[in-house]
């Protein structure tokens, strides 16, 4: 089973592509640190400085612009897998839909509902921070989120 989160942010795609990719600009919406540069066939190390974590995502895919996808969850015992797109909008602000499909989920799981929800939760906020990122160059709301 998949979880699809959207948003759009006003910026070109190759912006929008390039914060997640570059460990430089990750930090600023996301994780706070990332071991390398985003890059097919990597298997790159994430870092939650605030919640004292870290994982690993195999990047499985990438087309520069367009779409990355990753594997994580697979030290969990349960792996899923994340589609990122990127499609530039026809309006006149510039602006990119990013959508977020995680797919992975176990539907007999008894606690599918409580899991959609959290992740669904999860990646709107990653989303949200972006867009206070690359829009109005907030770079503070990462990491604030409370469960």
């Amino acid at each position: 089973m998949n979880n699809l989160t959207k948003m759009e942010i006003r910026k070109p795609a190759h912006d929008v592509f390039e914060a997640f990719v570059d460990p430089d600009q990750i930090g600023n919406f996301w994780f706070s640190s990332s071991s390398e540069r985003w890059e097919e066939g990597k298997t790159v190390t994430l870092r939650y400085e605030e919640y004292g974590a870290q994982g690993d995502i195999h990047v499985i895919e990438m087309i520069s612009d367009q779409k990355i996808v990753f594997e994580w969850g697979r030290e969990d015992g349960e792996p899923h897998l994340v589609s990122i797109t990127f499609k530039n909008t026809d309006s006149d602000l510039a602006g990119t839909v990013v959508e977020v499909n995680e797919d992975g989920f176990d539907e007999n799981d008894p606690e599918l509902i409580p899991k959609l929800v959290g992740n669904k939760e999860g990646w709107v906020y990653m989303l949200t921070c972006l867009k206070g990122y690359l829009e109005f160059d907030v770079n503070r709301l990462r990491g604030a989120l409370v469960k």
